[in-house]
């Protein structure tokens, strides 16, 4: 069975040896820029071990794989544009870097290279992987107009919430599973167990990922400390804060996201002092934990023999910061 390290390894080695039109290096740099500063290569690992789980030969497996890296590579360019954010682990971002026009350029072309990357696919299983991989593009985009539409939007409720972020952050890492299991030879059934398994991984790494914006060492979080809610942007501690907020702590907490001219310091310190009062940051990790012991249940459903799954629940227990 291969680690998450090996699996990463091969992932990287592929991402070096993918091709460029040579035409244009203007628009290739940022591509090669995003893809090299780093990421836990999470989606295709994730592959890899679903694919793992059913087959010791997973080569044929890689490249494609790799087209789910590329993706979401792309995706984040995107993002970090309709944010207007400026770092992007630890490094400038690509609008940053380089130019708007040049960041939505090169963000197009990584989509089409993706999809090279999925043509790679062995004949038997390529309509299937690409059908899956392709639904799950879809609900990318639309969970991405969900969070914008609600950054505008007052009151979000926890189904609301829930659902944006089963499709802009746990639909990819739902279809990664799913795709790598067909890759290995699964059955339907225990491939669309591993869909149900990477969703709800899906949906705790949002969650943590949400935690670690405010509650994160932005030397390991790679990101700006209070991104989100400088930038007014609807969290899962903000939809729980404006729950179980007082009347005067759901008014501080509009005066602060209502506000067009503000420290963005006084502003994240203000609203996590809120946050801080009301439990909000046991309160998301419950549910994170929750989401993940949720998968963990899935997984034990797959029809593989226990010890196959270990490296599927190791890194279940490191998305959340478990040690074990």
């Amino acid at each position: 069975m291969y680690t998450q390290s090996d699996l990463k390894k091969l992932v990287n080695k592929a991402i070096l040896n993918l091709s460029y039109n040579e035409e244009a290096e203007k628009l290739n740099d940022p591509v090669k820029y995003i893809l090299s500063i780093g990421g836990k290569r999470l989606r295709p690992v994730l592959a890899l071990m679903a694919c793992n789980l059913f087959s010791d030969h997973i080569d044929e497996a890689i490249v494609p794989a790799t087209g789910l890296e590329v993706f979401h590579n792309f995706t984040l360019v995107h993002d970090d544009i309709m944010d207007h954010a400026p770092v992007r682990r630890n490094l400038p971002t690509v609008h940053s870097k380089w130019n708007l026009n040049q960041a939505v350029l090169s963000g197009d072309v990584m989509a089409f290279i993706a999809n090279e990357c999925f043509l790679q696919t062995p004949p038997q299983f390529l309509l299937k992987v690409f059908k899956v991989f392709n639904k799950a593009a879809i609900e990318v985009c639309v969970g991405q107009q969900l969070d914008i539409d609600f950054e505008k939007s007052a009151i979000v409720s926890d189904e609301e919430y829930m659902r944006m972020i089963e499709l802009k952050t746990a639909a990819l890492m739902a279809a990664s599973a799913k795709i790598g299991s067909i890759l290995g030879g699964a059955d339907d059934k225990d491939s669309e167990i591993l869909y149900e398994y990477g969703k709800n991984l899906g949906l705790a790494f949002q969650i943590q990922d949400d935690l670690l914006d405010i509650y994160g060492d932005i030397k390991v979080f790679g990101k700006i400390v209070g991104g989100d809610i400088i930038s007014n942007k609807k969290t899962i501690m903000l939809v729980k804060a404006l729950e179980l907020a007082s009347p005067d702590q759901l008014r501080q907490l509009h005066e602060q996201f209502a506000l067009k001219d503000f420290d963005p310091e006084s502003k994240v310190k203000k609203v996590t002092e809120i946050y801080d009062q009301l439990n909000i940051r046991n309160l998301s990790e419950n549910l994170a934990n929750d989401y993940i012991n949720a998968a963990f249940s899935l997984l034990g459903k797959v029809n593989v023999p226990v010890d196959r799954k270990t490296e599927l629940v190791n890194i279940g227990n490191s998305l959340i910061g478990r040690d074990n």
